[in-house]
């Protein structure tokens, strides 16, 4: 395995390549190959960004099709009919049967492109400049989005310039099971003295993914929302990791039955690892001026060309969606069991999540590496979160096998059972 040239030349920031130390070469829906020819499969899945496995073959077929029809690639904002097939296929496909009316911002290619976008949007449709956002969120490392996330690994990485323009309120949960966060947020917005500018928006993970798996409660969203409309602030439910099918659903905030005002979607919109972000507004929120937020990249064509292939591949009925919450069902029973098996023996763990946006909490995050590199030595590449990374996280391709997954599972009992018995 040569990694010299990779060790010498790339920067100290990089992580992933530290936690799975080998030369991939391949991929094939949920499972990589590295250059020895060793198999692993993959429940990180690009981080959520591989909902339809590496290298979907209905997806890679319409992208080669393109290219081969010398379709444009790269067009700035310029109209493409790549670009019509999208917004098209996304409003007769998603928009229109979940009774959406949404306009559609494509910023950069990623999802703080998006958050960024999202928020100053927020900001000038008010004319106010506070967002509220919560505990454990994740949002972006760029200087707006960065405010509205909560890690200081990512806060204290600025140089010491400040991060400004938001306000931390408590994420479900994060007071205790008993505790209503939002009484705390309603308190505030009520009390002309209680400090808390009124915010233009609000902005929410509805599954904290980087933040440990935390799943908000359906009657906390929905709450959430009647103290939006309450006080004229917009709320924007961040679906860059939680969306695109992740949970069960492709929005992740229809399990709730809320309509957010602004959305914003990245990760697996290009459905094949392409960078690609969009956000979605009211319509009467479109205040932009031309060219008022742009990127040299924004509106990807070929991104678009794989995300319509994904929407109609497998959102034009209901049936993509019942197989995915026919495995997250699978993976929560077997998480279940590890939980209570990590219990059992000393180490107190929990199971949460949503769909197949999954985790295991088991306090320690020195517990949760030792869980996670040796699944990694037996074959299945599985991450972290939280804030300590004591969360392991279960993010495999919404695509996986059966045969496939059981194996992962297998293997991460496996692990378990090493770690426990010392």
């Amino acid at each position: 395995m040569q990694t010299q040239t990779l060790e010498r030349m790339e920067s100290n920031v990089r992580t992933y390549s530290r936690s799975f130390p080998v030369v991939f070469a391949k991929a094939q829906n949920a499972r990589l190959t590295d250059e020895n020819g060793r198999e692993y499969i993959d429940f990180l899945a690009g981080a959520g960004t591989l909902n339809y496995g590496h290298n979907n073959p209905h997806l890679k077929q319409a992208m080669i099709d393109y290219l081969s029809s010398d379709g444009v690639v790269h067009g700035l904002d310029m109209w493409t009919s790549a670009k019509r097939d999208y917004l098209e296929t996304l409003e007769n496909v998603i928009l229109k049967p979940r009774g959406l009316d949404y306009k559609v911002h494509l910023p950069g290619p990623t999802g703080t492109n998006a958050v960024e976008a999202a928020i100053r949007l927020a900001r000038v449709a008010k004319g106010r400049h506070n967002i509220v956002t919560f505990t454990n969120g994740f949002h972006g490392v760029t200087m707006g989005a960065l405010a509205t996330t909560g890690n200081r690994k990512f806060r204290e990485a600025t140089g010491g310039i400040p991060t400004q323009g938001a306000s931390f309120l408590p994420f479900d949960g994060y007071m205790g099971e008993h505790a209503d966060t939002l009484d705390y947020f309603e308190k505030l917005l009520n009390d002309k003295s209680g400090g808390l500018d009124i915010p233009a928006g609000v902005i929410v993970e509805t599954v904290q993914g980087e933040g440990g798996i935390n799943v908000a409660g359906l009657d906390w969203l929905k709450r959430l929302e009647s103290i939006c409309h309450a006080h004229d602030i917009l709320l924007i439910v961040d679906d860059i990791q939680a969306g695109c099918g992740r949970t069960g659903k492709f929005f992740s905030f229809e399990h709730a039955g809320i309509t957010p005002d602004i959305v914003t979607n990245s990760k697996s919109l290009s459905g094949f690892g392409l960078p690609f972000a969009h956000v979605l507004m009211r319509p009467e929120l479109d205040k932009w001026k031309p060219g008022q937020y742009n990127g040299t990249f924004r509106g990807f064509n070929l991104a678009m060309v794989t995300a319509t292939a994904a929407l109609k591949k497998y959102w034009s009925n209901d049936t993509f969606a019942r197989d995915v919450q026919r495995k997250a069902r699978i993976v929560e029973e077997r998480f279940q069991k590890l939980a209570a098996m990590l219990t059992d023996n000393g180490m107190p763990a929990t199971e949460r999540g949503r769909g197949l946006m999954r985790g295991i909490d088991v306090v320690d995050g020195d517990i949760a590496d030792k869980i996670t590199s040796t699944a990694f030595e037996h074959g299945l590449i599985i991450e972290t979160s939280g804030q300590d990374g004591e969360v392991v996280k279960c993010l495999c391709p919404l695509t996986i096998p059966d045969a496939d997954l059981l194996e992962a599972l297998d293997i991460l009992e496996a692990s378990v059972k090493s770690v426990i018995n010392g």
